[in-house]
């Protein structure tokens, strides 16, 4: 899922792209990566008070410039009242020089998910630096561990969490399960939510294990659903053509179950049928992101791959702490980028991880079988 399928490379970020990419970063984001419109505020402030944030790709980044990903950690309803301020992206990133006496030379999104897709590119025009096009996710995962880079056998390195009441914390977790462990307690105890920086290696590394172009894609989604040349029956359409994503139910919410739990928000959503799905239904369970979905009981989509919920009408993204009852919602997945999909890839973010006793299936297979099923 990159760019280059999805339409014209970033070259900068003007606050005109900003809601676009909101948008678009949020359907990735599978219902998690923090609230999209507290970030989209951050990031338009930033820009607006400091100018455009110019863009890299992946694969033009310096071989020794620290690239920083930087992001926010906890529960996404906590995230809705708990706002960061500007200066803990700043102070994160002036303590992560600090504790390793090297310059940051570019930032990240550590994911590309709701906020945390739009307060990198806060802290990029904070500082005058430039952000990459590319997450270590391809979409949101809830565990700092869940990262390209715990694929590729890297450790988060120097770790930096910073809450709004000035508390900063550096520490050098030994493993990507470790740096989880300290750093949900540590956000949890900073009030639920907190601004984190790990995995900042040069670009060297990144070059090998980023996924390249998902801010550019993320713009794309958000360019055909705010767009106004398509209109409303088209726009979700046209998304799953250009993504290859897949259409998996329509229905309104009759019952939704959401509890902070763990540092997480946890839940689960039923769906009854709407349309041609009218008598059917749909179950989805959720920590913070969108993790299965059930058709009648059968298998529809599990993670790694990508469940997303739109509104019925306009295709715009729900996340899970905005899903409401009675909403008219759509249901959609997409398949996950394919480092996702080898032995650690499962045995890091794969059902199994979760707790769910299924095995993992494609989206492609499971879609195929539920239209050859429904023939």
């Amino acid at each position: 899922m990159t760019a280059a399928r999805t339409g014209t490379a970033l070259t900068r970020i003007t606050e005109e792209d900003i809601d676009a990419i909101a948008i678009g970063a949020a359907v990735l984001g599978t219902g998690g990566g923090g609230d999209p419109h507290v970030g989209a505020l951050h990031a338009k402030r930033a820009i607006r008070e400091h100018g455009p944030v110019p863009v890299v790709a992946v694969r033009d980044l310096d071989d020794a410039g620290i690239v920083a990903p930087v992001g926010m950690i906890g529960a996404p309803s906590v995230s809705i009242e708990k706002i960061a301020a500007a200066e803990e992206l700043v102070t994160a990133i002036d303590l992560l020089e600090q504790g390793t006496g090297q310059r940051v030379a570019a930032i990240m999104p550590i994911e590309i998910g709701g906020g945390n897709s739009l307060i990198p590119i806060a802290a990029a025009a904070e500082r005058g630096l430039p952000i990459v096009d590319g997450d270590a996710m391809g979409r949101a995962f809830p565990e700092a561990q869940m990262v390209t880079y715990h694929l590729a056998g890297l450790g988060p390195g120097t770790t930096v969490l910073v809450d709004a009441q000035g508390n900063a914390v550096l520490s050098r977790p030994v493993s990507g399960a470790w740096s989880e462990r300290l750093a949900r307690v540590l956000s949890f105890e900073m009030g639920g939510s907190a601004t984190m920086i790990d995995y900042a290696y040069p670009g060297s590394v990144v070059r090998d294990v980023a996924i390249p172009g998902t801010l550019s894609t993320a713009r794309r989604i958000g360019e055909l659903l705010l767009g106004a040349e398509l209109r409303d029956e088209e726009r979700i359409g046209r998304m799953l053509d250009e993504l290859g994503g897949t259409r998996l139910f329509d229905g309104k919410v009759t019952e939704i179950e959401r509890a902070v739990s763990g540092g997480f928000t946890r839940g689960r959503a039923i769906l009854a049928g709407t349309g041609d799905d009218r008598g059917a239904g749909f179950e989805l369970d959720f920590q913070n992101e969108m993790l299965l979905g059930r058709r009648d009981g059968v298998l529809a989509a599990v993670t790694p791959d990508l469940i997303a919920v739109l509104d019925q009408s306009t295709g715009h993204p729900i996340t899970t702490e905005t899903l409401r009852y009675g909403a008219r919602v759509t249901v959609v997945a997409f398949p996950c980028h394919p480092q996702w999909r080898t032995e650690i890839g499962l045995a890091t973010a794969g059902p199994q991880y979760f707790g769910y006793d299924v095995a993992y299936e494609p989206i492609e297979e499971l879609a195929l079988r539920a239209e050859e099923a429904r023939a």
